[in-house]
């Protein structure tokens, strides 16, 4: 029986290397100056942390880095931005989490919206990703054009496609 894996990944390698790229421009930048602008990977490739001086700087050092990322092919909707943190003195700090896997809710989604539509295929919730089997590889393909164009928030990928 037919079947492939919906998933949710990010290459961390291009994350890590966009993270290196925005902190030289932020470095070489004139408006940067003296300040203290940069970001930090933290909680094993999970977390980017940017830091400023203001509001302000924050949202170009954001700007900077979501530019650096889709530059190399990293989607930029796999990032959720957390809250705006002031920390000691003036400086402020937002966490950047790197969504990666499909999460439980948007996994009962995708099987809800195969359910309901009446499509042959059956998917099943495996950890972090969505399994759809179905009887023929015509009917998967139309799985995946239904789910590409019903999701649109997050990035998914169609991996593991067996016959």
């Amino acid at each position: 029986m037919p079947s492939f894996d919906i998933v949710s990944e990010v290459n961390q390698v291009e994350v890590k290397n966009a993270v290196d790229q925005c902190n030289k421009e932020i470095t070489n930048r004139f408006d940067f100056k003296g300040l203290d602008a940069r970001v930090e990977i933290q909680d094993e490739d999970k977390i980017l942390m940017v830091f400023a001086d203001d509001n302000f700087k924050l949202g170009q050092v954001r700007d900077v880095l979501t530019g650096k990322l889709a530059k190399r092919g990293v989607d930029v909707r796999a990032l959720e931005p957390g809250t705006v943190e002031k920390t000691t003195g003036n400086t402020v700090r937002q966490p950047i989490t790197v969504r990666a896997g499909v999460e439980q809710e948007l996994a009962k989604k995708i099987v809800k919206l195969l359910k309901d539509s009446k499509l042959k295929a059956q998917a099943s919730i495996q950890g972090d990703t969505v399994r759809v089997s179905g009887a023929k590889k015509d009917t998967l393909q139309e799985v995946i054009a239904l789910v590409q164009k019903s999701i649109t928030d997050i990035p998914l990928q169609y991996r593991n496609f067996r016959d």
